[in-house]
């Protein structure tokens, strides 16, 4: 099963927030996922970025592939595999 690291957008219209979160590849951005790691709000000043590094690092460790503006938020956060 492959499974991605990837952003799921909550919030109204104009006012995003996103909750990262791991998923199946095959479900829809905002569908079913596996876990939440965390949350990003990038409209606050500084964006607000707080991940479970724990939970981050067993998903890498088990091969779940980041999307590229996720691999940005944890590599900001000091995580790596």
């Amino acid at each position: 099963m492959a499974v991605k690291m990837r952003l799921k957008r909550m919030g109204k219209k104009k006012a995003p927030y996103y909750r990262v979160v791991v998923a199946d590849v095959r479900s829809p951005r905002d569908g079913r996922f596996i876990e939440e790691i965390g949350i990003y709000d990038p409209n606050q000043e500084p964006s607000l970025v707080k991940i479970d590094a724990d939970a981050a690092k067993k998903w890498l460790n088990n091969g779940a592939q980041p999307t590229e503006t996720v691999a940005k938020l944890l590599k900001n956060a000091g995580i790596e595999k």
